[in-house]
């Protein structure tokens, strides 16, 4: 891991971390202030979920991204890599966890079609969510970024992550230490 960061920094490579995320009408918000008087407060309810698979460049704070309400699997993670792919113009490494739809046999098949257009997964080792920097940009969406106002319908909240994930790198940014 450490390589292809210094690797990044030369000018060598691009980094992009990957991972999947999902968002519904349950707050992730632990807790939050108001004004004396003030009432503000989430309903946790079942809800529909929309799950985003983000590729995410932690030193540019650049991401990619696809969406969709159905459950992710390899199909949905193969064809949106596919079109990332596609626009790549220089060598990249994309770091992903150890999920079982990035194993699927599906998924490995298209391994060296994509190292042929020169962009390389490397998988990080078991059980280390730390090491995948685009964890931070969950936790900073879903702990930080989204208001409470957010959860009061599905639409509103999909509207809501939109809103941060497109702005993502310039009104919403993550400094990393280097």
């Amino acid at each position: 891991m450490r390589q292809g960061q210094e690797l990044e920094k030369e000018g060598a490579i691009d980094l992009f971390y990957g991972d999947e995320s999902g968002f519904c009408l349950t707050s992730a918000i632990p807790y939050g202030w108001q004004f004396p008087g003030e009432h503000v407060a989430t309903q946790p309810r079942h809800s529909q979920r929309f799950n985003v698979l983000g590729l995410f460049n932690a030193t540019t704070n650049e991401l990619h991204t696809a969406a969709r309400e159905a459950s992710v699997d390899a199909a949905f993670v193969i064809d949106t890599l596919d079109a990332w792919v596609a626009t790549r113009t220089r060598p990249t490494v994309l770091v992903l966890d150890n999920a079982r739809l990035h194993h699927a046999a599906t998924f490995r098949a298209r391994l060296q079609d994509w190292e042929d257009r020169d962009v390389h997964i490397f998988y990080l080792p078991t059980y280390s969510p730390h090491l995948n920097k685009i964890e931070i940009l969950w936790r900073k969406v879903k702990y930080e970024w989204l208001r409470p106002e957010a959860y009061a319908d599905f639409k509103t909240l999909k509207t809501a992550v939109w809103y941060i994930l497109d702005r993502v790198g310039l009104q919403f940014t993550i400094q990393f230490a280097t």
